[in-house]
C-alpha cells in the first residue's frame, strides 16, 4: 500500500471531513495514519489546534493504542498471536523460526479470537490459521 507524504496541508485536508464528528482525537489519528502510513510527531500538534483540545490529550489517545504509530510502516508486518491457546500449539516456536527471517517485522500481539486455528498469525492486515513459516512467506509474496 501507497500512502501519501505528510505536510501540514494534507494533514489538514484529511482533518476537514472530520471537523463535526463527536470524540474525533482518536477518529482523526486513525484517519491520519491511514493516509500516512503512521503519524508524524507535527500531528499531534496540529489534531490538538484543529479540534481545539490539549496536546496532552491527543498525546494520551496516541500512546494508549497500540495500533497508532509514530514512524512509517515496515515492508511487512507480521503479528503473532502469543496468547495461552496460540502458545499451546506452538505460537512461541513459530514466532523464533519466523523471527531468524524477518527480524523486526514480527511482533507479538494477544488474541486475534480465532482461538480454534491457532497459531494466528496476521501477515499485512490478512489472518491466517494454523499459521506455518511457509503459510506466513507465502502471505508475504
Amino acid at each position: 500500500m501507497t500512502h501519501a507524504t505528510w505536510s501540514k496541508s494534507a494533514g489538514l485536508t484529511v482533518l476537514e471531513p472530520l471537523r463535526d464528528e463527536p470524540g474525533p482525537v482518536l477518529i482523526a489519528l486513525q484517519a491520519l495514519q491511514e493516509e500516512f502510513g503512521y503519524i508524524p510527531a507535527e500531528a499531534i500538534a496540529l489534531v490538538a489546534t484543529f479540534f481545539n483540545v490539549s496536546r496532552a490529550d491527543v498525546h494520551g489517545v496516541f500512546t494508549y493504542y497500540e495500533d497508532l504509530r509514530s514512524t512509517p510502516p515496515l515492508a511487512n508486518e507480521i503479528h503473532i498471536c502469543v496468547a495461552e491457546a496460540c502458545q499451546a500449539v506452538g505460537s512461541r516456536n513459530l514466532e523464533q523460526a519466523v523471527k531468524t527471517t524477518y527480524g523486526e517485522q514480527v511482533r507479538d500481539v494477544f488474541c486475534f479470537g480465532n482461538c480454534a486455528l491457532g497459531p494466528t498469525v496476521m501477515v499485512n492486515g490478512v489472518l491466517i490459521g494454523r499459521a506455518t513459516p511457509a503459510k506466513i512467506a507465502a502471505a508475504i509474496k
